[in-house]
């Protein structure tokens, strides 16, 4: 684990952010990062702005929450830049450090490993739509939060980049698979079929991107509450009695609220006009995600250089 050296090139682009945030009127600076640095620091050079630092392991942390600065810890150590942004503002506000609609300065390593060379500012309420604090502890007690967090990951994926340059429509239905199976048919035929739990288990990569495959295919994908693919291609039969949705949204969100009202699972969906990814439990959509379609959004702001040049 290497640590961060808070260098000139650091500082420099620490204030940056700082000044940023206030310029932009931003709730908190978030810096992603690849190992602990000098915390001490971070915290005299905030200048009143909270400070958020994210990182794969509590380890690199250490420390860190200390001296004053928030923390959260991903454990996502193989996915790309934007799921990492993504997800760490995802548990800034289920952790109640940030509100669902606060503006955003983050700084990470863009370009290099292990050197904090970008600075993007992101409004939560375009990203996370009508997510509340509240609706992720009670999702978290129905299906473990890891594999929550798992799936909606790959949705969001799937939801920004489709499949072979096509938008790609799916459904994803998790937890309490005893009920849900008595709701499904196999569509034609279930592709996972015959592979070990090992081999379905998605906390693996390679597992997870032979899903993307999947997805193009009819019929929903059914998860266990530990993450493992249980059924493919798989027809959702659940009435939808006494649902409202909004306006706007097709058969497949209608399945997904209904099966979620008639067990105890939690249903995911993508759209495939818009990569929309919405989840839905009790028969209602309580969360609503726009997928990052790149790993940063600028915006500018005028604000003097340092030093006063």
């Amino acid at each position: 684990m290497e640590s961060l050296k808070f260098d000139q090139q650091l500082e420099t682009m620490y204030s940056a952010a700082v000044r940023l945030a206030h310029a932009a009127k931003a709730s908190a600076v978030l810096i992603l990062l690849d190992g602990p640095t000098n915390w001490h620091e971070l915290r005299e050079r905030a200048e009143g702005v909270q400070v958020i630092v994210a990182a794969d392991t509590i380890e690199v942390l250490e420390g860190a929450a200390a001296v004053g600065l928030s923390t959260v810890v991903l454990e996502m150590k193989d996915s790309p830049l934007y799921a990492k942004l993504s997800q760490a503002l995802l548990e800034a506000v289920a952790d109640e450090i940030l509100a669902p609609g606060a503006r955003v300065v983050t700084l990470y390593s863009g370009f290099e490993a292990n050197v904090l060379d970008s600075i993007s500012v992101i409004d939560l309420g375009e990203h996370l739509g009508r997510l509340t604090v509240r609706d992720l502890q009670q999702i978290e007690t129905r299906v473990p939060l890891d594999t929550l967090q798992t799936v909606l990951n790959l949705a969001l994926e799937i939801g920004r980049e489709g499949r072979e340059g096509k938008p790609v429509g799916t459904l994803f239905v998790v937890g309490d698979m005893a009920r849900v199976r008595k709701h499904c048919r196999t569509i034609g035929f279930d592709p996972v079929k015959g592979y070990s739990r090992k081999e379905r288990n998605l906390k693996s990569a390679k597992v997870r991107e032979a899903i993307k495959e999947i997805a193009q295919l009819d019929g929903a994908i059914l998860v266990s509450a530990d993450g493992t693919v249980e059924a493919a291609g798989q027809y959702v039969d659940a009435p939808a009695a006494g649902i409202t949705l909004a306006k706007g949204l097709g058969a497949r969100h209608w399945t997904a609220a209904a099966i979620s009202k008639v067990t105890n699972a939690v249903a995911v969906t993508v759209s495939q006009s818009s990569g929309t990814v919405r989840l839905f439990k009790n028969g209602e959509a309580i969360l609503h995600i726009e997928p990052l379609r790149r790993a940063m959004k600028w915006r500018g702001f005028e604000f003097e250089p340092l030093g006063g040049e």
